[in-house]
């Protein structure tokens, strides 16, 4: 797997991440402190995360733990699943996660883990006759809400000078949006693979990518959110967790081909098409997560804090989200802890 590009580590390292943790109470655990169930809500994003469900490692850490597996559509059925109890540990994107750390959501999870910076995996698709962000004035284009590509589009929108206002938005998951592509009821779509594949191989062109937003400014990335109940009640089992992605990554970096294939079985690929999915994003170590520039430590939070607290500004001012809770927040709901004690 690539190593980040210096385009997106330049940006990321003027910023930092963040996290809170889940009201629900946590499964019921062992005589042994051993969590009796691990509830996980993974997406189907070529990450780390895939190898790790696919390689049954998470299983084998953990042998005395049911580990159920879920998969969501977006980032805000992420958050649905959070409010309701239902999930331990899940992936969301940045923008998603966000609103979850914010007002009227005020989730409480935390973030311990950066599955990926997100590149040219999303990105704004449209039909002929649309080449740039301008020209989406008076068309149709769909979107997931509450997801990153959701605050990448209005961010583009934005750019070009146009408002959410000024195109006719519509809020569907990724298959929706294939579906209305293939019938003709959109102009554009910003999605993720494997829909942004499909509307490619079907006519479509990108108009501006994620990749090129973060080269901006605005970056994104998918992380991993943890019920604070579970995070308090099972850090040892939230560090193996950490130390099963970090392994992934490492496996991502140092024999790219074997990842490939967990990740295409996964997805219904076939090997060539995950690893061209792969180098689109950006992963990162647990060392590297646990610098500055990013996760931090504990007691010392990273920089990544500042890049979601800017993320919840501009939401706000779009009128996304009532209100930017403030630095504060983003800086206490990081979860150090958990690339901490994958590291001891």
């Amino acid at each position: 797997m690539n190593r980040p590009t210096l385009a997106l580590l330049a940006v990321l390292a003027s910023l930092g991440l963040t996290a809170t943790a889940c009201g629900a109470d946590a499964p019921a655990d062992p005589a042994d402190g051993v969590p009796a169930q691990l509830r996980i809500g993974y997406q189907s994003i070529p990450n780390g995360d895939l190898v790790v469900k696919n390689q049954g490692w998470l299983e084998e850490a953990l042998p005395d733990t049911e580990v159920v597996w879920s998969r969501f559509d977006s980032g805000g059925d992420v958050n649905t699943a959070f409010l309701a109890g239902e999930l331990d540990i899940a992936l969301a994107g940045s923008a998603p996660v966000t609103r979850g750390l914010s007002a009227p959501l005020d989730i409480d999870y935390r973030v311990p883990w950066i599955h990926n910076v997100i590149g040219e995996n999303e990105a704004l698709a449209a039909v002929e006759g649309i080449d740039e962000v301008a020209d989406l004035r008076g068309r149709t284009v769909a979107v997931p809400f509450a997801s990153t590509t959701h605050y990448h589009l209005v961010a583009a929108l934005d750019e070009a000078g146009l408002g959410v206002g000024d195109v006719e938005l519509l809020d569907l998951e990724p298959q929706d949006i294939q579906a209305a592509w293939q019938r003709g009821d959109i102009d554009a779509a910003f999605v993720w693979y494997p829909v942004l594949g499909e509307l490619y191989a079907s006519g479509g062109h990108p108009v501006v990518t994620s990749g090129e937003l973060a080269e901006r400014g605005k970056v994104t990335a998918d992380l991993a959110v943890v019920s604070a109940a579970f995070a308090e009640s099972y850090p040892d089992a939230l560090s193996t967790w950490v130390g099963q992605q970090d392994r992934a990554v490492r496996l991502l970096r140092e024999d790219p081909d074997a990842a490939a294939a967990a990740i295409a079985s996964e997805l219904g690929l076939t090997g060539e098409e995950a690893a061209e999915q792969i180098g689109q994003l950006v992963f990162l170590t647990a060392e590297e997560q646990a610098s500055a520039e990013y996760l931090g430590t504990a007691g010392e939070p990273g920089r990544l804090a500042e890049y979601l607290n800017l993320t919840a500004e501009f939401l706000a001012a779009q009128g996304e989200i009532d209100a930017a809770p403030g630095p504060a927040a983003f800086e206490e709901a990081l979860a150090a802890e958990g690339v901490a004690g994958a590291l001891d």
